[in-house]
């Protein structure tokens, strides 16, 4: 399996005791680590609000990072749209592109405190049969995000990150102005041009991250760009987005055949046991997410299992926990290349949370030994 690249999503993770300035010196630290272990990708997520997450602002930390590493790929996994422009986005990565050119990926992702909507998914090719897919995989049931999206601190979530009376921009439209600001060919209807600078012909690979077939699948594939599907963050609707996609895509002068990446959630450990107890915090903070508290601190395992739980509570994270592969080297490689078979990923995403730095880093460190091997 050596020849599927490995890659990773960092969310920033603030430990539960720490501050967020320790948190992104562990990001800093870990992406120089992972490049050391051959790691292909190195990619921050974007969150808002959230007490225990301090990647905010993904340019920025990506900034931080270059300076400490020199052959890793660094990216946005994703960039929310819902809350920018294309100019905006453009700028911070041709910035970026303008002082380590080459090396940048720029994910984009149409959340940012707007509710899900928009064009119908497209239908799943692969059958699922009692929660399962053809080859084992587990993919379980959808779950419904209402308690989520009518939470009053959702509506703060976009009530901060929207300008007064400002209405995002249509999606497709958006990624169709950022490829033309790119490729310094935007007009507008009466023929004025822009020219963004830096940011026109940055050596940047775009990326489409969607969490099922439809809209960000359909615009993805349309218009011939890699896509991210995220089996950790939607494992139900993994198979719909990457089926989605394919049916959707027409190649371009980028690509010439669908390119698919999907993510894991994922903690490595010397033996099963040890990796379970590393992953303990996993449950209780999704919970938070989930129920729109905001992601916590991650516990450690001892404040992991002081927390009390309600039936409610266990429904809203076990698709989550069945879901993650934990486990030593060979048991999560093995499910590793499960995933990879299931959706036919070009590349696979690695998500590692753990409460210590020194245990995350050395899950990283121990998974990508064990790929090699394959």
């Amino acid at each position: 399996m050596s020849d599927i690249p490995l890659g990773v999503l960092d969310l920033v993770p603030i430990p539960s005791g720490a501050t967020a300035a320790d948190a992104l010196r562990n990001s800093v630290e870990l992406a120089r680590r992972t490049e050391e272990f051959g790691y292909a990708r190195y990619w921050f997520a974007e969150h808002h609000l959230n007490p225990g997450v301090a990647g905010t602002s993904p340019a920025v930390v990506l900034a931080l990072t270059a300076a400490a590493t020199s052959t890793i790929r660094l990216g946005s996994g994703a960039v929310q749209l819902g809350h920018r422009t294309a100019l905006s986005t453009v700028e911070e990565f041709g910035l970026l592109d303008a002082v380590y050119p080459g090396r940048l990926d720029l994910g984009l992702g149409r959340s940012g405190g707007r509710p899900p909507g928009g064009k119908a998914a497209a239908p799943t090719a692969t059958p699922v049969v009692d929660g399962r897919a053809p080859n084992g995989l587990v993919v379980p049931p959808r779950v419904s995000f209402a308690r989520l999206l009518g939470s009053p601190r959702f509506a703060l979530h976009r009530k901060l990150l929207l300008l007064p009376n400002a209405e995002s921009q249509d999606y497709a439209e958006q990624i169709d102005d950022i490829l033309a600001l790119l490729a310094g060919t935007y007009r507008t209807e009466d023929g004025v041009e822009a020219h963004v600078v830096p940011g026109e012909g940055a050596e940047v690979e775009v990326w489409i991250l969607g969490s099922s077939g439809g809209e960000s699948a359909q615009a993805a594939g349309e218009r011939g760009l890699r896509f991210a599907a995220n089996y950790h963050v939607s494992p139900a609707t993994v198979l719909e987005a990457v089926d989605g996609y394919r049916a959707y895509f027409q190649p371009s002068d980028i690509l010439d055949k669908p390119y698919v990446s999907v993510s894991a959630d994922v903690v490595v450990a010397e033996d099963d046991a040890t990796a379970r107890e590393l992953a303990t915090g996993y449950g209780p903070w999704v919970r938070s997410i989930r129920t729109a508290e905001g992601a916590i601190p991650f516990p450690t395992p001892e404040e992991a299992r002081a927390h009390v739980w309600t039936d409610e509570d266990r429904e809203l994270v076990q698709d989550r926990l069945d879901t993650r592969f934990v486990g030593s080297p060979q048991h999560v490689a093995d499910r590793l290349e499960q995933l990879q078979e299931a959706t036919g990923a070009d590349e696979l995403l690695i998500t590692t949370i753990t409460h210590d730095q020194a245990d995350r880093v050395r899950s990283y460190e121990l998974l990508a030994a064990e790929w090699r091997r394959r």
